[in-house]
């Protein structure tokens, strides 16, 4: 693909993250992400074989960003791996504490998708969660944390149980709650820079 075409194929994917995110899945048609990126439905189809392709790529080029914010979270926090694991959630819980936050896209296209099994959207947010708890797996055993593959699973359980209690009561108490449980488990794990 040429520059241009590249282009036009971010500017796609631009838009329809936009209105997965803002009215979702199902609900943000191919006609509306087409005139919300500037192209008609024809150039649409040329990048994207399928709106369930289009939904991938979205998922997709959410997949680096996510990792690199909670990332960035998790580094900036100064101290010990529980620190870190409560300066992560705190951060969490200030970013869903805002009427434009909808949950974790993620999470949501599971949920609307999750009665076609096979679908290429659900692939990539497996793929992007598998991705989360490798980093996150790393993260943890680098600050010296113990079992840390079982430790990191499980807060990561919390994260998108989280996720999902703040789309109901909308309070960051919930997520601050479930930080604290995090940074339990990681206590209990045992670390090196606990």
């Amino acid at each position: 693909m040429s520059a241009n075409s590249d282009q036009t194929r971010e500017r796609i994917v631009a838009a329809a993250a936009r209105l997965f995110y803002n009215e979702g899945i199902r609900a943000a048609s191919v006609d509306a992400i087409a005139e919300k990126a500037g192209v008609t439905k024809k150039t649409l189809y040329y990048h994207f074989r399928s709106k369930d392709e289009l939904i991938a790529a979205y998922l997709e080029s959410r997949d680096q960003p996510t990792l690199d914010l909670y990332a960035r979270w998790f580094e900036q926090t100064p101290g010990s791996a529980t620190d870190k694991v409560l300066g992560l959630f705190a951060e969490f819980a200030r970013s869903t504490d805002t009427m434009k936050w909808k949950g974790c896209g993620f999470l949501r296209t599971a949920a609307e998708l999750a009665n076609t099994p096979g679908h290429p959207a659900l692939k990539a947010g497996a793929a992007h969660k598998k991705r989360f708890e490798a980093w996150f797996t790393d993260s943890l055993a680098r600050e010296g944390v113990g079992n840390a593959a079982a430790t990191a699973r499980s807060i990561i359980v919390l994260l998108d149980g989280a996720a999902t209690v703040m789309l109901i009561h909308r309070d960051p108490a919930y997520v601050e709650t479930a930080g604290a449980v995090a940074a339990s488990l990681v206590k209990t794990a045992g670390s090196s820079n606990a």
